[in-house]
């Protein structure tokens, strides 16, 4: 069973893409796949939700998006890769809405020097790009990954709500 803080911001953010017609697709690293997990565990998901990847390293971001332009000296866990996941799993998708996520989840940090407990999330939609980060100041993966994708969620529904 996911948390409810898990699954409030969801249905939220569910609630929103559902009545406008909009769409969604998700680009996760440090969370895991718990960001999917949450709006699939939505009952009606298929209204909204076109998919999702968990793209753990810079080499698998290229894999998965080997044709979308990646800006020079892009490195992961960094606002700028978590708005490139967000733009680029939209476009791929064809969806209106794009939700990236990067960090480190622990319990170390990650190899360009981030602490544990470090994430960025960004949400790209029709206004643009949006990007909050987070800091647990925590090294465990566990509650660091339910953490980071509450974040991300509760940015997508401060984002669909201003939008």
């Amino acid at each position: 069973m996911l948390p409810t803080a898990l699954t409030e911001p969801a249905h939220a953010a569910a609630e929103r893409l559902a009545a406008r017609g909009e769409s969604i697709a998700v680009a996760e690293s440090a969370a895991g796949g718990l960001i999917s997990a949450a709006l699939v565990a939505v009952p009606g998901c298929s209204a909204f939700y076109r998919g999702g990847l968990v793209v753990y390293t810079l080499e698998g971001a290229k894999a998965q998006f080997a044709g979308a332009p990646r800006p020079a000296g892009l490195r992961g866990a960094t606002e700028p890769f978590a708005g490139w996941l967000a733009t680029t799993v939209a476009a791929s998708l064809g969806t209106t809405w794009g939700l990236g996520e990067t960090g480190a989840s622990g319990p170390t940090g990650n190899p360009y020097g981030d602490p544990p407990g470090h994430s960025w999330a960004a949400v790209a939609g029709p206004n643009g790009v949006t990007a909050r980060n987070l800091r647990t100041g925590s090294d465990d993966r566990a509650a660091n990954m339910e953490a980071f994708a509450a974040a991300a969620l509760t940015l997508l529904v401060e984002a669909l709500t201003r939008d």
